[in-house]
């Protein structure tokens, strides 16, 4: 098939291809593993961005059968590429911050997929939330540490990460994208445009944020870090900065040992070792939330003992 030509994917299953067309060009999205959350859901949450004002891919055509569907073409520049040739950063983020508003006011919970199925945008209650930081110990850990240290860390990581859910501030009652971050953004004829919303549920306000500001990908500074959390409290009306801070860090901290045990099985199980280089800055990110605050003192102690070098040599 000649006017297909198969472009760079990402962590999941999905394969992709350009499809040139004589008046536009289009995305096939192939994916016979995990097809449901890939193609379906992947739709039926686009649906509801579009339905509030917010530019994503819209279905043009669907082979479910065939295990693809097929969906408007946002070109390839990421905001991510955007912002590595951008001295002022900041400009863009706040671009981003005003999309993460429109996000965070949504009130479609469910909605109609293209089989005519409604679909329900789930909870993310705190199994969710405590199962994927656990990837790090399923992936991460395994060679790391011996078999006897492997199951008393396991131990002390469940209860401490058990403990740290259990100080949350907010209420889980917002739309969250899930893996909110500008790799995830495209730059759309001057517009930003929001792809890869399959994951998105009900959940903290802040885990977007953190998503965000301490993205694995991009370095950014901690001023800029600082300024971009700052104006997204200005932003709000009448929310509390101690408690976003607080969930924030926690929420940051949980995702970047998720990000760790992802990209270890990325590499171990898919053969995707490219995703190792990116394990040190996520350390980096841990490290900068964990220091200075009493809500990770066991955390600490327990990183530190089992993996001191990742954690302060990064």
């Amino acid at each position: 098939m000649r006017y297909l030509k198969r472009i760079k994917g990402d962590a999941s299953f999905r394969k992709f291809y350009r499809k040139k067309n004589k008046l536009y060009n289009s995305i096939i999205v192939f994916a016979k593993k995990e097809k449901l959350k890939n193609l379906l859901i992947y739709d039926a949450i686009n649906k509801v961005l579009i339905k509030n004002k917010i530019l994503a891919p819209k279905l043009l055509n669907e082979k479910y059968n065939k295990n693809f569907i097929e969906v408007q073409d946002f070109g390839n520049q990421r905001i991510f590429d955007v912002l590595k040739k951008r001295n002022n950063k900041f400009l863009y983020f706040k671009k981003i911050i005003k999309i993460l508003n429109q996000l965070q006011q949504i009130k479609d919970k469910n909605i109609k997929n293209f089989k005519d199925k409604r679909y329900t945008i789930p909870q993310y209650n705190k199994k969710m939330i405590s199962d994927e930081a656990n990837l790090f110990c399923d992936w991460y850990i395994d060679k790391k540490l011996s078999t006897k240290n492997k199951r008393l860390f396991k131990k002390k990581f469940n209860k401490i990460i058990k403990d740290l859910i259990s100080n949350l501030k907010f209420k889980d009652k917002v739309f969250v994208h899930r893996d909110f971050h500008v790799s995830n953004l495209m730059l759309v004829n001057k517009q930003i445009g929001v792809i890869d919303s399959q994951d998105a549920v009900i959940g903290n306000r802040a885990y977007d944020l953190a998503s965000l500001i301490d993205d694995v990908r991009l370095k950014t500074s901690i001023s800029l870090k600082k300024k971009i959390f700052n104006f997204y409290i200005k932003k709000q009306n009448n929310l509390s900065f101690d408690k976003l801070k607080n969930d924030f860090e926690i929420l940051s901290i949980l995702r970047n040992l998720k990000i760790i045990g992802i990209f270890t099985r990325l590499a171990k199980r898919d053969g995707k070792k490219n995703y190792l280089k990116l394990i040190p800055h996520a350390w980096y990110l841990i490290r900068i939330r964990i220091n200075k605050n009493k809500v990770f003192k066991d955390l600490e102690y327990l990183l530190n003992e089992n993996f001191k070098r990742e954690l302060y040599e990064n």
